[in-house]
């Protein structure tokens, strides 16, 4: 499988990216410039393209961009993401002096991408750290996975159980996006109270 990382010259997306290709697959980091994606994508040993390069040759299309830019990028790509599936992995935070907070918005931003392409929306990896997932190996969590197109969620699924030690977890229909976008800011106060780089595990699933 093809995969893009669309916005992928940042921290996460090159994390993702490197972790992709150490699990197989053929993957592009795009950018709006193609000679910064380019560079970015050599220092993880894969291909760089724009971003519309990068989603007309997909088979997968993963936006890594940061969550404000994500439904205008997914919008602006649409035509050349066609009917791609599309995985979101953004999730809106609020930062203040007590913590970091989920957005107020009533939707996800995986429910606001949908609205804008003709392709099918999976959200999920939201509880992936970028340092975790640079690392040396696999990280030892699970991946939560939630969408409503069954083909284009356990090509997501699949590819969650590759990148990680633990599991990739279905958690449901996209609505779920919501709960799992917000899970975000619960790791990220965990981890700057207890100076930590926490994951995900689920007990009792088989």
């Amino acid at each position: 499988m093809r995969v893009a990382v669309v916005g992928g010259t940042g921290g996460f997306g090159l994390a993702l990216a490197k972790r992709l290709a150490e699990a197989g697959y053929e993957v592009v980091v795009g950018s709006r410039d193609a000679e910064r994606a380019a560079a970015a994508a050599a220092t993880v040993g894969v291909e760089g393209a724009t971003n519309a390069d990068a989603c007309r040759a997909a088979s997968l299309v993963i936006l890594a961009t940061k969550a404000e830019a994500a439904v205008a990028t997914a919008a602006g790509l649409s035509d050349a993401i066609g009917t791609t599936p599309v995985l979101s992995v953004a999730a809106e935070l609020t930062f203040a002096s007590d913590g970091v907070s989920p957005t107020t918005e009533a939707t996800s931003v995986a429910s606001r991408i949908r609205d804008v392409v003709d392709a099918p929306v999976v959200a999920g990896l939201h509880s992936l750290a970028a340092r975790n997932l640079g690392g040396d190996a696999p990280p030892e969590e699970d991946a939560l996975v939630c969408g409503d197109d069954a083909d284009a969620k356990a090509a997501v699924l699949e590819l969650a159980g590759r990148i990680t030690s633990g599991r990739a977890i279905d958690c449901g229909p996209l609505a779920s996006a919501r709960a799992l976008e917000g899970l975000t800011a619960v790791i990220v106060n965990v981890n700057k109270r207890y100076k930590a780089h926490a994951g995900i595990r689920v007990t009792g699933v088989r």
